[in-house]
């Protein structure tokens, strides 16, 4: 179970985690879209199916910097609408504790950090206001490309971290239940390296910490398979079934029917969901 400021959310099942950009860089949707229309579009991933939001006001990756007031008037109004118009809980993408702050007061449950604690005071914000907190593994690389990264072993560096952030967040006093821990597909790593923490999914949810995997239309899709960003809907999708198969608890996606399609055919095949109606042969 994962406890958020509003709530909590069982991890008997995959989640899916709606990607709402208000981020005019975005390397893929662009965020181009004003309040009200981010609105409708959030609302619709709630239609289709996505357990949560994460709201962005800063691209994640290579970018501007942006002044912490114009990345809160980016994503603040959108959180207000939303949270008076869904139940669905709301997580804000933020490396910034007073952007983290103003965004739960206004309804956000949920922080989303890919910094991993670079600012320690987030954790004291999840703390006070009983947020959930997601810590992701960078390797060291936020606002640049990773240049020649490289790992004795990957995917202990991934643990180790999570170890590093988990104590920071236990000082500070978030809870066990409070905490999910991200690997960072693409990250500082190459493609092989995402490839390999894939393949090795299973070890990281075996921790303590219910893990989100973010695969979602990355560049270890497009290198793969050779694509654009436009063009990696189904290798996506890919990595969505094998997070699920390897007991990730969420998966953070931009196109959310698809995701949940898939996310719920995969654990119906692991017995984990039962068939929505299941009649073939059944009946008299």
């Amino acid at each position: 179970m994962i406890k958020h400021a509003r709530g909590h959310l069982s991890t008997e099942r995959c989640l899916v985690m709606g990607i709402v950009n208000r981020t005019p860089d975005s390397f893929y949707d662009g965020g181009r879209m004003d309040v009200v229309e981010a609105t409708e579009h959030a609302l619709g991933m709630a239609d289709a199916g996505a357990d949560i939001l994460d709201v962005g006001g800063v691209k994640a990756g290579p970018g501007e910097l942006v002044p912490e007031s114009e990345e809160l008037a980016r994503v603040q109004p959108l959180i207000a609408e939303l949270s008076a118009r869904t139940d669905v809980p709301i997580s804000i993408e933020t490396a910034h504790p007073s952007v983290a702050e103003a965004s739960i007061e206004a309804g956000a449950s949920m922080i989303n950090d890919v910094s991993g604690l670079a600012d320690e005071g987030l954790a004291r914000v999840c703390a006070r206001t009983r947020a959930s907190l997601v810590v992701m593994h960078n390797g060291g690389q936020i606002r640049g490309r990773p240049r020649h990264p490289r790992y004795d072993d990957v995917v202990i560096d991934v643990i180790e971290e999570f170890e590093r952030c988990a104590e920071i967040a236990t000082v500070a006093g978030v809870a066990d239940d409070q905490l999910i821990v991200d690997p960072g597909l693409d990250f500082g790593k190459t493609t092989y390296h995402s490839l390999e923490i894939m393949r090795r999914l299973d070890e990281l949810t075996a921790l303590d910490w219910p893990v989100l995997v973010a695969p979602s239309r990355k560049d270890v899709v497009g290198e793969t398979l050779g694509l654009e960003p436009g063009r990696r809907l189904e290798g996506t999708l890919a990595l969505v079934g094998m997070s699920v198969m390897a007991s990730a608890a969420i998966v953070r996606v931009h196109d959310v029917e698809a995701s949940v399609r898939v996310v719920r055919m995969t654990e119906a095949v692991m017995g984990r969901r039962a068939p929505a109606d299941p009649v073939r042969g059944l009946w008299d």
